[in-house]
């Protein structure tokens, strides 16, 4: 089968962007615009609120840059070291961002749904890096790479959440806050989903 190059070029741009991100939170002030700009004064001045959410941006955005070139299965095979490395900063990376992400799904706009949405998002995510890391660990190659592409699909939520911002209102015509509680699950959901589409097509192409 011919690789196609242009999804994946455009897979591998959108993950940079948004994994480089988060590194405008330390050249512009933030916290009156987008999200942040939407939670109250008490909530943004207290300590362990703002340790959570920095926390999540940043070593997602970590997660997100090391992530995307280990789908290359050239590359790993002839930089083996390398991809242990940047295996290693994104399961590390992935543990702090989730963990963080999961306290500040709480404080997620939207409601109970939204809350729940991003509360499950961080669950799995960690649970599907978890699971490929037990796995590399016992040396099951095949299963490792299963999980971290669940792994991946729910750490690129970051990119699709960012996509879907701007054009659901749009498209459904409704206010932000109605399509935040969509977008809390449309985010995540369809990638999980698309994930195991690609495990279910390769599993028969090697049947």
């Amino acid at each position: 089968m011919k690789f196609n190059k242009t999804p994946w070029i455009l897979f591998a741009i959108l993950a940079i962007a948004i994994g480089v991100y988060p590194v405008i939170y330390l050249i512009v002030d933030m916290k009156s615009n987008g999200l942040l700009g939407s939670k109250s004064p008490k909530l943004l001045a207290t300590t362990i609120y703002n340790i959570g959410f920095y926390t999540h941006i940043y070593f997602g955005g970590i997660a997100l840059l090391t992530g995307w070139s280990q789908f290359l299965k050239k590359w790993r095979l002839k930089y083996l070291k390398t991809h242990r490395a940047l295996g290693k900063i994104y399961i590390i990376s992935v543990l702090l961002s989730g963990l963080a992400g999961l306290y500040i799904a709480f404080y997620a706009n939207g409601g109970v749904t939204a809350k729940i949405g991003f509360s499950l998002l961080a669950i799995l995510w960690l649970l599907t890096t978890v699971m490929a890391y037990q796995s590399i660990r016992k040396k099951q190659i095949t299963k490792h790479e299963q999980w971290m592409v669940r792994s991946y699909a729910l750490c690129f939520a970051a990119v699709t959440l960012r996509l879907w911002l701007p054009i659901l209102p749009v498209i459904l015509q409704i206010g932000f806050d109605e399509a935040y509680i969509i977008i809390s699950w449309l985010c995540w959901v369809p990638n999980i989903l698309f994930a195991e589409l690609l495990i279910r097509n390769k599993r028969m192409q090697l049947s």
